[in-house]
């Protein structure tokens, strides 16, 4: 969320910068809400003065022994209206607390400014792609081929983009996760956590997934037995209700959200704390499910698991010094390109125009590994900097040097999705004859088997 303070001093100055992200501020109505705001404090404070005055007047007659009903009436009169206008001023203040939720985070001024990602800017390549001197299969056909990837199934269980492990490629998919823990917490200093996958509406709020992108989620509402897909338009709360769901017996149950990233429960765990300055910065790393409707994603990626309902990913976040807070993202950065260079994968890195970041960010980084099946980079990391977007929203702050409250910056990177990891391992180590190489990193962690071959 952003200051108000910014938009009281700079609103054109703001809009502008909103503008390089394609969203129009609306500042006519901004100005409307602001000016209803001043005047209903500059007439309390008149009020107010005015009681002050009065109940003075009240003392004083008393102790000349005159008559004070009428001055006591009219006392009583002020108190109703600065009742009202006290209702009036909370009103306005929470329109003006809607209206800021569902502004998107100013760029930062090194973000290039663009519409779409084809406008974003290339940072790096590491590795070259793999020649491979045989017919290319995509990774639905090396893993059909393997005995290890099964979607008709996942289809029968669940429904389209769900996807079925087994086997060796169940338990590769398990090392990657393991491999990346153990890099993170034994090499990178992050804290191991484990959270929940199930997060209330105040959580998801604190990060920017709502109110904006409540079409996106998965919720269930506790007791009920229903589990609603909220682009489906069933169940959607009314406004001031996102927390509560009615059950069919007319009781308000809590509603709760599947995580679409581990981000929410874990940044979440400084939400309405203040963190002592000699603890930060906090980092920790949290592997989880993650579930997303994909509500604005049909007809894309539609074979294979690059585009899943529910998918892993071992995912960075870092709670940090407003000052450090840049040269942190590059470190995180630094942290999740690793673990494509140990597992030895191709990969790009590209800083995403201003059109093309996500709602909270101020400035993102996409890391691309090459798949060879289609001849591209495809993303399979996302680091960001939110500045103070997300810890305002969450009322996170931390003591500074001067033992004031301060509000940190957050980070968080994908480090990595795993289930793209695995296509990326697929598509770059399969082999004429079928079979799948496994990198030696992750060896140890596959029973030192060398190579999955059809059974």
């Amino acid at each position: 969320m952003l200051d108000i303070q910014v938009l009281r001093n700079d609103l054109a100055g703001v809009a502008a910068r909103l503008e390089t992200r394609g969203y129009r501020l609306d500042t006519a109505r901004f100005g409307q809400m602001e000016s209803a705001r001043k005047d209903i404090q500059t007439r309390t404070q008149e009020l107010q003065a005015k009681r002050n005055t009065t109940s003075r007047q009240i003392g004083q007659a008393k102790a000349r022994g005159e008559d004070v009903a009428a001055i006591m009436a009219e006392v009583a009169g002020l108190g109703e209206e600065l009742k009202a206008l006290e209702g009036q001023l909370e009103q306005i203040q929470q329109e003006l607390q809607t209206f800021l939720a569902v502004i998107p985070n100013m760029p930062h001024a090194s973000v290039p400014v663009g519409r779409t990602e084809a406008e974003n800017a290339e940072i790096r390549r590491i590795g070259n792609p793999p020649v491979l001197d045989f017919e290319v299969r995509d990774h639905v056909s090396v893993g059909e081929h393997l005995g290890g990837l099964d979607f008709e199934t996942a289809t029968r269980i669940s429904g389209a983009r769900f996807s079925l492990l087994k086997g060796p490629m169940a338990r590769l998919h398990r090392a990657l996760v393991q491999f990346m823990l153990d890099l993170h917490t034994g090499q990178h200093g992050y804290t191991e956590v484990y959270v929940p996958y199930l997060v209330n509406a105040e959580s998801m709020h604190g990060t920017g997934q709502l109110p904006k992108f409540e079409e996106d989620l998965f919720v269930v509402s506790a007791g009920s037995g229903d589990t609603e897909r909220m682009h489906s338009g069933e169940g959607v709360a009314p406004e001031g209700m996102e927390g509560r769901a009615v059950h069919s017996s007319g009781k308000s149950q809590p509603r709760f959200y599947l995580i679409p990233t581990a981000e929410v429960p874990v940044t979440n765990l400084v939400r309405d704390s203040i963190v002592p300055l000699e603890t930060l910065p906090l980092k920790y790393v949290a592997h989880t499910p993650c579930f997303r409707s994909e509500a604005g994603s049909y007809g894309r990626d539609t074979r294979g698991m690059i585009r899943q309902h529910q998918f892993d990913k071992v995912e960075l976040v870092q709670i940090v010094h407003p000052e450090q807070s840049y040269s942190a993202l590059e470190q995180l950065l630094t942290h999740a390109e690793t673990v494509l260079q140990e597992l030895d994968l191709p990969y790009r890195v590209v800083k995403l125009c201003t059109g093309d970041m996500g709602f909270s960010a101020a400035l993102t980084y996409d890391i691309e590994v090459w798949l060879p099946a289609q001849n591209t980079y495809r993303e399979i990391s996302s680091c960001s900097n939110f500045e103070t977007f997300q810890s305002r929203r969450m009322h996170a702050r931390f003591r500074n040097a001067q033992g004031k409250p301060e509000l940190p910056h957050t980070l968080n990177g994908s480090g990595l999705a795993v289930g793209r990891t695995l296509v990326a391992l697929l598509e770059n180590y399969q082999q004429a004859d079928g079979s799948v190489v496994i990198p030696e990193v992750l060896r140890p962690y596959m029973g030192n088997l060398e190579r999955i071959r059809k059974s």
